[in-house]
């Protein structure tokens, strides 16, 4: 039986908005494993947050960028240990000039953007050596690009939240189309690009969930899979940002949204990085 601490429960409370005495109770039952321990919150029917990959950051500045042509764009997070830090201004230039570093030498990778040279020192170098100026822990939290026909970031008013959204084409108003796929992504943290770009796993478990949610209610066993598929369908919808309701006009999806701009253009990839 594994020891379940305070911040063991902490840490799954924060993951999942879930209460404390709830998430004790699912560490203990799932023996200490967190993963398992959410799908149990969820099984009981908690309310819980969506668990998101970018959840570990603390403090610190995410910025999204691209090249002139909008062939090539990033996003970067750098971490720190206090807000305070995170809004300096000195702190968010240094961002600022790492992340056009890895757009100007089009980097694709964190190792690719680390051995980027500036002023004879590569990045991973002048990263520690803000920790000497700045007094706390500051480290490369993480960075991702797309090339493509074109690309279109935003950033979000506080510098946390930023992305990166590849189009198809390049059509007359795509600057302003791009913008609001751009923005939906940032508003509605989509899982997913569309239902076919989930994995598979992802699917059976999101399945697993519902079953175990309708037998709770009551439901007959036969009834199972009609529910559950409608379950995931709703899953679908509104996880996954060709099928969500576009922001700007929630009687169509993004992809109708899209589409009216041009019946060729859609949506090739994106890039979402948040501290929230």
């Amino acid at each position: 039986m594994a020891k379940i601490t305070a911040a063991d429960v902490n840490k799954l409370r924060k993951q999942t908005g879930a209460g404390m005495m709830d998430c004790k109770k699912a560490l203990v039952e799932t023996d200490g494993d967190f993963e398992k321990a959410i799908d149990y919150l969820r099984k009981k029917g908690q309310k819980i947050a969506a668990k998101r990959s970018d959840r570990d950051a603390t403090e610190g500045v995410i910025l999204s960028g691209v090249n002139e042509d909008n062939t090539f764009g990033a996003v970067v997070r750098i971490n720190c240990e206090t807000d305070f830090v995170a809004i300096n201004a000195d702190f968010i230039a240094f961002t600022k000039s790492v992340l056009e570093a890895g757009i100007a030498n089009k980097a694709k990778t964190m190792d690719e953007l680390k051995a980027i040279q500036i002023d004879g020192r590569n990045i991973e170098e002048l990263v520690t050596d803000q920790i000497g100026k700045i007094g706390e822990k500051i480290q490369l939290g993480d960075y991702a690009a797309l090339e493509g026909t074109f690309i279109k970031t935003y950033i979000h008013p506080g510098n946390k939240l930023a992305t990166v959204v590849e189009m198809s084409k390049k059509i007359d108003g795509i600057d302003e189309v791009s913008k609001d796929v751009a923005m939906q992504v940032a508003a509605m943290n989509p899982v997913a690009l569309n239902k076919d770009s989930i994995p598979q796993e992802v699917i059976d478990r999101e399945l697993e969930i519902a079953k175990d949610q309708i037998r709770q209610e009551g439901k007959p066993e036969n009834m199972l899979e009609k529910i559950a598929m409608g379950k995931l369908n709703k899953f679908f919808k509104e996880n996954t940002l060709m099928s969500q309701a576009f922001i700007k006009n929630s009687k169509i999806d993004v992809a109708t949204y899209v589409k009216e701009a041009d019946q060729d253009l859609t949506v090739s990839n994106f890039l979402r990085f948040s501290l929230a």
